[in-house]
């Protein structure tokens, strides 16, 4: 029995430094990065994954329970809505700076 806790405490432990590490590496990226759909990139794809080892480690740790059920929302919540409001920050940075955008990148919008 104890065998396990320690197995399901390591796990959790793993998932909860790599969650860690992600969403460190986005504070970095969004400092290192001067284009602002760059750091929307870095954020909104890291954001993600290092919330979902977050979390999951999170679930782990309580095991199958009505606190894992809520951070398991949670989490469904967050995977939907960070892309999405992503995609539309990159959208109106597009429309509104679209000179200084096609300097920097190569951008392909469709009417």
């Amino acid at each position: 029995m104890i065998v396990l806790l320690w197995i399901r405490f390591s796990i959790a432990a793993l998932l909860m430094i790599g969650g860690l590490f992600l969403l460190f590496s986005v504070l970095v990226g969004l400092f290192r990065f001067n284009n602002v759909l760059n750091r929307i990139h870095v954020a909104a794809k890291c954001d993600t994954l290092g919330l979902l080892l977050t979390l999951s480690s999170l679930i782990v740790m309580y095991g199958w329970s009505y606190v894992s059920f809520k951070l398991l929302l949670i989490l469904i919540f967050f995977w939907l809505s960070v892309p999405v409001s992503g995609h539309l920050i990159a959208y109106m940075e597009v429309m509104t700076n679209n000179k200084k955008v096609t300097e920097e990148c190569k951008v392909i919008t469709q009417c």
